[in-house]
């Protein structure tokens, strides 16, 4: 047999490697235990204590047909995980004076103001609070990759609640609300700005989109299990318009995801692609309280703004998701009462749609980075992620 037909020869086992401190032993296990009995395929995680890392670990297969390794280099889109990096972008902007969170969006975006959105402000798009959780028309895949066709309509929709009252989801706007201001401030996108204030710097492992250099080492996404049509109708009958906007138009799966559009596009809110050493490094800046890798992002006082709370309330999107009310800080999701940034309610951090998430916690000083390639049915809270973070705050 070849060299080339062994590489291709489908592996039967799903070896664990990397690194991880005795210490946090329990993270290993619970790492395991999501291979053996939680059905994962290929995965890595990664934990920062103090700014140090230790737990990188990564195993399984990084497609569907078992015949790639997951490597120590491989790469995965990680949903909105992403959006944790874009709200960076802007909170750099702001320690800098250049962004006011309490300004009109239309001060920086002059556009904006149409259809009574003059009023709209800053830390409304961070918190998803601005009314813009999707588009009113019908907005194809192929239109999500015009940045400026999407901005532009954005800019001129009406909200579809009163901005500043609720939240509710920006699955998708999110990344092109956050990310047109910080194009409008900067000159660059955030996948730029990113790459020059904080990837690039600290040489993390991940990027807004990914080049086509890259795509060697990407996993491949599997999607969830698909819910029978009837189900599927029965859910989106409970939702209201607005839901049904943020979450289908346009509707996004795994095989899209890894096609050359998606991944050429500059999708903020859903498109960054990284290892799970990337995602923990990126969350430790908030974790550091502004610092990582010896070297200063942020100063402390920006950095603890990340999880300022906007108030408490059922999410006009995903409240069907969750029991009770969550809240958003600026940028990020608090942990609150759900636990799902682990026991301080005060952590905070954000999931992909499959199971990836980024989390932070500067009181414990700790990040954690989950990725991985077969995608759950969860929006967030996936149960292979939640292993990983009581096992972390049990080792603690």
């Amino acid at each position: 047999m070849s060299a080339h037909e062994q590489q291709q020869t489908p592996q039967t086992h799903a070896p664990i490697h990397g690194h991880c401190d005795p210490r946090f032993a329990a993270v290993r296990e619970a790492f395991e235990e999501n291979f053996r009995t939680r059905a994962e395929l290929g995965a890595a995680v990664a934990v920062t204590v103090g700014g140090e890392t230790v737990v990188d670990l990564w195993g399984g297969w990084a497609d569907a047909a078992r015949t790639r390794p997951w490597t120590r280099e491989t790469v995965v889109n990680v949903w909105s995980t992403t959006k944790g990096p874009v709200a960076l972008c802007a909170h750099v902007l702001a320690d800098r004076g250049l962004l006011d969170f309490d300004a009109p969006v239309a001060a920086y975006w002059p556009e904006f103001a149409a259809a009574g959105k003059e009023k709209v402000l800053v830390r409304h798009l961070l918190s998803h609070r601005a009314g813009l959780a999707g588009l009113r028309e019908p907005h194809s895949l192929e239109e999500l990759y015009d940045w400026e066709l999407t901005t532009a309509r954005l800019a001129a929709m009406e909200p579809w609640w009163e901005p500043g009252t609720r939240s509710g989801y920006h699955a998708l706007t999110y990344g092109f609300l956050v990310g047109e201001v910080v194009r409008r401030i900067s000159g660059l996108r955030p996948g730029a700005f990113l790459e020059r204030e904080v990837t690039g710097p600290l040489g993390i492992d991940f990027t807004v989109g990914l080049p086509a250099r890259e795509y060697g080492r990407a996993a491949e996404l599997v999607p969830p299990r698909a819910a029978s049509p009837a189900g599927q109708e029965a859910v989106f009958k409970e939702l209201a318009p607005a839901a049904v906007a943020a979450l289908t138009n346009p509707a996004v799966g795994a095989a899209d995801a890894t096609s050359p559009g998606w991944r050429a596009a500059e999708i903020p809110a859903a498109n960054g692609h990284g290892t799970a050493r990337a995602v923990a490094a990126l969350y430790g800046v908030f974790a550091g309280r502004g610092a990582y890798g010896g070297r200063r992002i942020l100063s402390p006082e920006a950095a603890e703004r990340v999880r300022e709370g906007q108030g408490s309330c059922r999410d006009l999107v995903l409240g069907a998701g969750f029991e009770g009310e969550t809240e958003i800080g600026l940028g990020l999701w608090l942990s609150g009462p759900h636990g799902s940034y682990g026991p301080n309610p005060r952590a905070f951090g954000h999931d992909g749609f499959g199971g990836s998430c980024g989390l932070a916690d500067p009181d414990a000083g700790v990040s954690l980075g989950y990725v991985m390639n077969r995608m759950g049915p969860h929006i967030a809270d996936d149960p292979r992620k939640t292993a990983l973070v009581d096992a972390l705050y049990s080792a603690l």
